[in-house]
C-alpha cells in the first residue's frame, strides 16, 4: 500500500500528523485508522468467501489475483498445455540480435564500400518529389503531412 513513500516522507507525515493532531490524541487516532482498516479487510475476506460459495465447487481454484489481466497472462502463459514454453526455450533473443547486427554491419560496410567508388548504382532516393499536376486536380491526401 506505500511502496512508494520513501523515509523522509514518512518522517514529514509523521511530523505533520504530530503538528494537526497533537500528540496526545494521535495515539486514538492512530488507534481508530488501524480498527478501520481491520474492519474493511474483514468485510473483503468475508465478501471473498460469500463469492466463493455462491460460485460453487466447479470454480474453487478461482483466485480473485487472476481478475488482474497481467496476473491471469501471467499464469496462461506459464500453463504448458499450448506448448508455449517449447517455443519460447526454442527463440533465443540475443542470438537473433547478434544475427541481427552482424547483418546490418556488413550491409553498412558493403554500402560503404560501393558509395566510395562513386558509383550510385543499387542505392535509392527516399524524398518525396513533387509530381506535376493539372490546374484543376486536387493535390493527394498525404497522412504524414497532417
Amino acid at each position: 500500500m506505500f511502496n512508494d513513500i520513501g523515509p523522509l516522507e514518512l518522517v514529514t507525515l509523521v511530523v505533520l500528523a504530530v503538528l494537526v493532531f497533537g500528540p496526545d490524541k494521535l495515539p486514538k487516532m492512530i488507534q481508530d485508522v488501524t480498527r478501520t482498516i481491520r474492519k474493511i479487510r474483514d468485510f473483503s475476506e468475508s465478501a471473498k468467501a460469500d463469492i466463493r460459495d455462491e460460485l460453487g465447487p466447479e470454480f474453487k481454484d478461482f483466485e480473485f489475483e487472476d481478475l488482474n489481466p497481467k496476473t491471469f497472462i501471467r499464469k496462461q502463459l506459464d500453463n504448458d498445455e499450448l506448448g508455449l514454453k517449447e517455443i519460447r526455450n526454442g527463440f533465443d533473443l540475443k542470438k537473433e540480435m547478434a544475427e541481427v547486427t552482424d547483418a546490418v554491419h556488413s550491409r553498412d560496410a558493403d554500402h560503404s564500400s560501393s558509395s566510395s567508388g562513386g558509383a550510385s548504382g543499387g542505392s535509392v532516393d527516399m524524398t518525396k518529389k513533387r509530381e506535376k499536376l493539372d490546374p484543376d486536380e486536387r493535390p493527394p491526401y498525404d497522412a504524414d503531412a497532417t
